[in-house]
């Protein structure tokens, strides 16, 4: 029965974001083209060596700069050449599928992608894995097969965390089980199988475990991968359901986006749960006054050994299993100085 549920709620959530979340942009199933960011080396470029191209989500992210610096640091100590390009927003798909055509035509040897879409650029990565190209997925999977491994978080494991700490917090503000408590959720993209998953662990642990009177408010907000978006959604959201207790971010845009307005408007009254450790969700967890945690990914380790493999599999080294969980570790108040917490947000 378990399963049964679990596999119902994750049927349930890619289609109830795509036909009932707010969003922001035109609206369109396709997103307008935004800025992209050609190939450019990690690493210093020397004749001979493997050419792997690294394709992520956003450049101007705190999270993917991470991820940036473990395929770096892997490159030079494996010395290859690492070449590394990106779109702008999470749901840029169509900028994606043209880095990945720019790099099979520039000889790549290896291709380490990290989906905008999980759905929509499954062809392109069969393309690539069909010309016996190794790939290497990081951060999200994608619809497919045709991978060689793929590095990511459990993202069933880890909405199960956040919507843990989201109870466990809330109760400790001194919500009773017979209080009404509602909470909002912002997701980051609705075509995302990490997102699909993260609010599916979500949805499974709190119904599982949260006092009857206390609720999800179904009214789902979508920033599209846009701080700026969000900033605007969650005002919107506060205006219409003043009462929350508390939000939960499902990555690092719509965290950083709620962070912001709950700073801006001293919101200490609401509980924020969210995604990864960016300026705005570190101020809130240092502050006294605000109830703030986030689930920590190991996104360094994630690119680190996306490389690695990729040696590997070139050598013809198969890997012994398709997915790696890199594991989470929660951060709040009282986590913050421990000796995991610390090891994970050096490479942060």
């Amino acid at each position: 029965m378990r399963k049964i549920c679990l596999l119902f709620i994750l049927i349930l959530i890619p289609v109830f974001s795509l036909m009932g979340c707010r969003t922001g942009g035109n609206g369109s199933d396709t997103p307008i083209s935004q800025e992209i960011s050609h190939f450019e080396p990690l690493t210093d470029v020397i004749d001979g060596r493997k050419d792997i191209y690294l394709i992520i989500k956003v450049m101007d992210s705190s999270y993917w700069n991470v991820i940036v610096e473990g395929v770096k640091a892997a490159g030079v100590e494996y010395e290859c050449n690492i070449y590394c390009g990106g779109t702008f927003n999470e749901t840029d798909w169509p900028n994606q599928r043209i880095l990945i055509e720019e790099a099979v035509d520039r000889g790549a040897d290896a291709l380490i992608l990290a989906p905008d879409d999980s759905v929509e650029l499954a062809p392109d990565i069969d393309r690539v894995h069909n010309l016996g190209i190794p790939v290497v997925l990081i951060d999200t999977a994608a619809n497919t097969e045709s991978f060689d491994v793929c590095y990511m978080t459990d993202n069933l494991y880890a909405g199960q965390n956040a919507a843990k700490e989201m109870l466990s917090r809330l109760h400790a503000a001194g919500f009773s089980n017979y209080d009404d408590v509602s909470v909002g959720i912002m997701v980051g993209a609705a075509n995302s199988q990490t997102i699909s998953e993260r609010l599916a662990g979500f949805y499974q642990y709190w119904s599982n475990n949260a006092p009857g009177k206390w609720s999800i408010i179904s009214d789902i907000m979508n920033c599209n991968g846009n701080v700026d978006t969000g900033h605007e959604l969650v005002k919107e959201f506060l205006e219409k359901y003043p009462d929350v207790k508390g939000l939960y971010g499902t990555n690092n845009g719509p965290t950083r986006a709620i962070c912001r307005v709950i700073g801006e408007n001293e919101r200490t009254d609401i509980t924020v749960v969210g995604f990864d450790f960016s300026d705005e969700i570190r101020d809130l967890i240092m502050s006294q006054e605000y109830r703030a945690s986030t689930i920590l990914q190991r996104q360094y380790e994630m690119g680190y050994r996306g490389v690695i493999s990729a040696l590997e599999i070139m050598d013809k080294v198969t890997p012994p299993v398709r997915f790696v969980d890199t594991g989470v570790v929660t951060v709040n108040k009282e986590t913050l100085n421990s000796p995991e917490v610390e090891e994970v947000l050096r490479q942060n």
